[in-house]
């Protein structure tokens, strides 16, 4: 059964421009957020999106269809705003699996009503930021975004093995940092907050 986002995929490929920006408005947000877990840099993740898209309409004729558009989008954004960090020599990615760059997980987009709500929700995020950038962008990934660890090795370009590896080991330094308690409301509330 094919959803929207894939019947909207196939008429953009046959050159539907509606479909198109549809396409668009429809990852625009979600894509402009990802990007800010990696830069600050506003004009250079807008410029990222705007050549993906770019890309995507030149290109569309020779594209296949993706089992994920919304994963198929994730990825190919992640490897042009990637390029574009590195090109502006503010971002260099190292090829080993301990690599850094700057992500920050922010939580802004999750409404938080009452006061104990806010103080949980700077909890985590402190604990978060202590964890390397691969196992925040996991944590991103997995909870905010609500994706199986299927599609996550697909959005960071590794195997569905070092996902589990490298969520384990998110788990691992989260059970570092915190009791053990502590540990389980955090997860517990992460869950909370994706139902």
């Amino acid at each position: 059964m094919s959803t929207e986002p894939d019947r909207e995929w196939e008429s953009f490929k046959r050159g539907d421009w509606e479909a198109y920006t549809r396409l668009y408005d429809t990852y625009y947000k979600a894509l402009n957020n990802y990007g800010h877990k990696f830069t600050r840099n506003v004009s250079l993740i807008e410029d990222a999106i705007h050549d993906l898209f770019v890309t995507l309409w030149t290109r569309r004729t020779t594209l296949g269809q993706p089992v994920s558009v919304r994963n198929y989008l994730y990825k190919a954004f992640r490897n042009t705003l990637f390029r574009k960090l590195k090109s502006a020599s503010r971002f260099t990615i190292l090829e080993s699996a301990d690599y850094t760059y700057p992500f920050d997980v922010a939580y802004e987009d999750v409404l938080i009503l009452q006061e104990e709500e806010k103080m949980l929700q700077q909890s985590i995020k402190e604990i978060v930021d202590k964890l390397p950038a691969r196992q925040k962008e996991i944590v991103y990934l997995r909870f905010y975004e609500g994706l199986r660890y299927e599609e996550i090795a697909e959005v960071m370009s590794i195997d569905i093995h070092s996902v589990y590896k490298l969520w384990y080991k998110t788990v691992e330094n989260l059970k570092q940092t915190v009791n053990y308690l502590a540990y389980c409301v955090i997860l517990f509330y992460h869950v909370a907050i994706q139902a």
